[in-house]
């Protein structure tokens, strides 16, 4: 049974302090370093379209749910905006405090948010509605709609497809629908992360190993059990010696398959919506 507490409260334990950005806590954290480095650059590009179309103004208050480490918290400073970030997980927030991000930090669950209402410019949440069970995910919307100025914007970039035990993604008419009914209005979206030929490769490597029934091997990103090290096999170093070429071409690829697919061949998806 999926224990979201015990999940993250393990993370910010057990990787969140294995490299500097705090990439491994937040991310997948049993994967190389320059895999979660190319993760974040894909999703800060991302994060930066929608920021752009919300026009934003200096000092606007801008709410980080499900802030994590602070990697966002940190780019919103940098934008000079007046950031707060609020986690569930009290790990999170040292590390966030530790790494030296220097703005509000707040202790809270997405269900229930400890702000009043329109308090916040743009309401951000990135990778982290897909986190909180399905039952929970409307409550978290509604929040995060009611803190909303009016006018004001909320940025979500979320799974829209994938299976785990600890992720709960959703069709883009779904997150679409769950956050129409909070009372906030799509301004756009968009797909997000297609890495066509990585995504092929991983699903060559999983199809071959459930034909020859061995679970064991290299293992999809953020599946491994929190805190636990295993030893680094040669298949598991070729594995991701090849992912790394994938990667690199899938990126290159990304602006043309962005442009050209459809929004629903992506795993992930970026929404705005205004109040």
């Amino acid at each position: 049974m999926y224990s979201w507490r015990e999940y993250w409260e393990g993370l910010a334990a057990s990787y969140g302090h294995t490299d500097a950005q705090g990439f491994s806590a937040v991310l997948h954290p049993d994967a190389p370093a320059w895999f979660n480095t190319l993760i974040d650059r894909l999703q800060e590009s991302a994060w930066r379209e929608g920021l752009k179309s919300c026009g934003l103004q200096d000092h606007s208050r801008v709410l980080d749910v499900g802030c994590g480490t602070g990697r966002w918290l940190r780019r919103y400073l940098q934008r000079n905006m007046v950031p707060v970030g609020v986690d569930a997980t009290q790990g999170m927030l040292q590390n966030a405090a530790a790494s030296g991000v220097e703005c509000q930090l707040v202790v809270g669950y997405a269900q229930s948010l400890p702000f009043g209402d329109g308090v916040f410019d743009l309401v951000s949440a990135v990778t982290v509605i897909q986190h909180i069970p399905p039952m929970d995910q409307a409550d978290a919307l509604k929040e995060m709609a009611r803190v909303l100025r009016p006018g004001g914007h909320l940025l979500l970039l979320e799974l829209i497809r994938g299976q785990g035990p600890h992720i709960f993604p959703r069709r883009p008419s779904d997150w679409i629908e769950q956050a129409s009914s909070a009372g906030v209005a799509l301004a756009g979206w968009r797909g997000h992360e297609y890495l066509v030929l990585d995504r092929a490769f991983v699903q060559i490597v999983q199809a071959v190993r459930s034909l020859m029934g061995n679970k064991a091997g290299p293992s999809v990103p953020g599946r491994a059990s929190v805190g636990k090290t295993k030893p680094v096999s040669t298949a598991r170093l070729v594995y991701w010696a090849i992912r790394r070429c994938t990667c690199k071409l899938s990126e290159w690829l990304e602006p043309v398959v962005q442009k050209t697919c459809p929004g629903e061949w992506a795993t992930h998806a970026l929404f705005i919506f205004k109040k």
